[in-house]
């Protein structure tokens, strides 16, 4: 018998709770420290690519002294029972550290590099990217990420629309839903299956009015576990 599906679409919020600092946090963001222009845009890496890669460097190294918290390894404890697959907004690997074995990271992933003359060309890479690091047509690395000012790649959200469409729960957990298209997700999953959104802010977040949808106005680690409770027992 197949398994339920389990959509999960995930973001900062998740990752903050294991220390890693949000970009739009009102007390310690990210951008109270960087301006968008100045590292995180195709202009930036123009104007200024050892910014940039001194930037990701150091979120590199966050990301590897960082550990996987509750929230993740319920998510991946979950494969136990269901159909788990993950899609995240996160650029992180916790989730693949934490057990989960089916993710998409729709903005890009922290510990790859990709060439700047041809995106298809993608390493993994753990430690620094530095001017002079080449790809094997020789064009400089940089980090892949997607950018602000840059589209998403369309396989990855063509799929990731097809595994939401395709779900029985979509539980999101530490996203805002404000950034597009990323958003606009939920509102592909079946109006029949079980929806559920875990934010300190979920109360202010209204995906559809005809939809019933549970709210736990909860950070990702609390929420995680009544959802995982609740989900284990069916």
């Amino acid at each position: 018998m197949k398994k339920p599906k389990i959509f999960f679409f995930t973001g900062a919020g998740i990752s903050a709770e294991s220390g890693l600092q949000t970009f739009r946090d009102s007390k310690d963001g990210l951008w109270n420290n960087f301006k968008i222009e100045e590292v995180c845009t195709p202009e930036a890496w123009t104007n200024n690519p050892s910014l940039v890669l001194d930037f990701y460097n150091q979120r590199r190294k966050q990301c590897k002294e960082a550990n996987p918290n509750l929230a993740h390894e319920l998510i991946a404890k979950l494969e136990e029972q269901y159909q788990v697959v993950v899609v995240t907004q996160n650029v992180d690997n916790l989730h693949e550290r934490a057990g989960s074995t089916n993710v998409v990271h729709l903005h890009g992933e922290l510990m790859k590099a990709r060439s700047t003359a041809n995106a298809k060309f993608i390493y993994d890479r753990e430690e620094d990217i530095v001017l002079g690091d080449l790809c094997e047509q020789q064009s400089q690395l940089r980090p892949h990420i997607v950018w602000f000012g840059e589209g998403l790649d369309n396989d990855i959200l063509d799929q990731s629309i097809k595994e939401a469409a395709s779900c029985a729960v979509c539980v999101v957990v530490g996203t805002s839903l404000n950034v597009y298209p990323a958003n606009s997700l939920p509102h592909y999953v079946p109006f029949a299956s079980q929806m559920i959104i875990i934010d300190p802010q979920a109360y202010l977040m209204d995906i559809d009015e005809d939809r019933h949808i549970s709210y736990l106005s909860e950070k990702a680690v609390d929420g995680m576990q009544k959802v995982y409770d609740s989900l284990s027992k069916i």
